[in-house]
């Protein structure tokens, strides 16, 4: 086995706010070190053509002004990191339908690597979707060995809540992630996504800065019910979900005032979730939280209410939860250069283990 090289891995998530990217040295197995990270912010006018292009394919409409957009703002961000002997880049999801037409994230890996002047893998899910899985969620890997990192010793859940949930039930005693009943993973349903179309649409703010919003309403328990009666929350994972499939949740709660919807929101998200982990094999000790969600207190205050477990953002144990999803992309990156597994059934419902990624080379 080769040793531990240091990548950059890069994540535009579908909350639509930036491009998250992060160096962390690995051999494609475990977490030798961590190191820089940036940010780089989506203009109001760059979300808006994201947002246009959402929902959309090769081809059509819109698309190729999001790949623009995308491939501009990581080409900014990823040329800081001279460290960084390869890249993985994620792309921007603009579409994600495995049972249908496959998946879609705009950004050519190609266009990145002549940039950079370095390689480039990308194209993570496609492999996945084309052999039956559901190429989502593909962090879990990687959850595999950050729970080896802060030395877990029973079983955890790490929780990412971007613009869709999703969960991975780790358990830290096998010997590596490929192995059956090491992981499980699936999206558990919205996160953030419907709230900041909410708060976008009512106050022409990006998010509800905080859960100050949720935390000063009430939710609608009744609303809460009905929007989880849907087939997917009662579907055995793995199953994963569109940006777009709860869009539908803005005519339920159309007729409350704005804090009680941020609030039934909230409770929807958390209770998703609460379901979710009837399907994990054993109860987790603890509930780790990444992304953006974690800083939204009312979510943080409704998960561990409706969950009962021990509920803490992903900083407790030493992690950085604005970019585990970048750094879990540049470990996929070393893991297909070496031919290991990228998912497998547990975690994606992919019918065997299969390493999915594109590698372009500077030209």
């Amino acid at each position: 086995m080769e040793g531990p090289i240091w990548v950059a891995g890069a994540m535009s998530g579908t909350s639509l706010d930036g491009v998250d990217a992060a160096l962390i040295q690995t051999d494609g197995q475990r977490i030798f070190a961590f190191g820089e990270t940036r940010y780089r912010a989506y203009s109001a006018q760059e979300r808006a053509v994201l947002r246009a292009g959402l929902g959309q394919w090769h081809g059509q409409a819109g698309v190729a002004d999001a790949a623009e957009v995308v491939e501009t703002a990581h080409a900014a961000v990823l040329s800081r990191f001279a460290k960084a002997e390869m890249v993985g880049f994620h792309g921007q999801t603009l579409a994600h339908e495995p049972r249908g037409r496959g998946t879609h994230q705009a950004g050519d890996g190609q266009v990145l690597a002549d940039v950079l002047g370095k390689p480039v893998m990308w194209d993570f899910r496609c492999a996945d979707v084309e052999l039956g899985g559901e190429g989502a969620p593909l962090a879990p890997f990687y959850h595999f060995a950050c729970a080896k990192w802060i030395r877990a010793g029973a079983p955890v859940v790490f929780l990412n809540l971007g613009g869709v949930g999703n969960l991975t039930w780790v358990d830290p005693s096998a010997p590596g992630p490929e192995t059956q009943g090491a992981l499980m993973a699936f999206d558990t349903g919205p996160a953030n996504a419907p709230l900041d179309d909410l708060i976008a649409a009512r106050t022409g703010g990006a998010r509800d800065e905080g859960g100050a919003l949720a935390l000063s309403g009430r939710a609608d328990e009744a609303i809460v019910r009905r929007a989880l009666t849907r087939p997917f929350m009662s579907r055995m994972p793995p199953k994963s979900l569109d940006r777009n499939d709860f869009s539908d949740l803005a005519d339920l709660v159309a007729d409350l005032s704005t804090e009680d919807a941020a609030a039934t929101l909230v409770a929807i998200s958390a209770e998703a979730v609460a379901q979710g982990l009837q399907y994990c094999p054993s109860a987790p000790t603890r509930i780790l939280v990444t992304g953006g969600g974690r800083h939204n207190a009312a979510m943080m205050a409704a998960l561990a209410a409706r969950t009962g477990c021990v509920v803490d953002p992903v900083e407790a144990v030493g992690l950085d939860g604005d970019m585990l999803e970048a750094q879990a992309f540049a470990f996929l990156a070393v893991r297909v250069a070496r031919g290991m597994a990228t998912s497998g059934p547990s975690t994606t419902g992919v019918s065997a283990l299969v390493g999915g990624g594109v590698l372009s080379k500077p030209r």
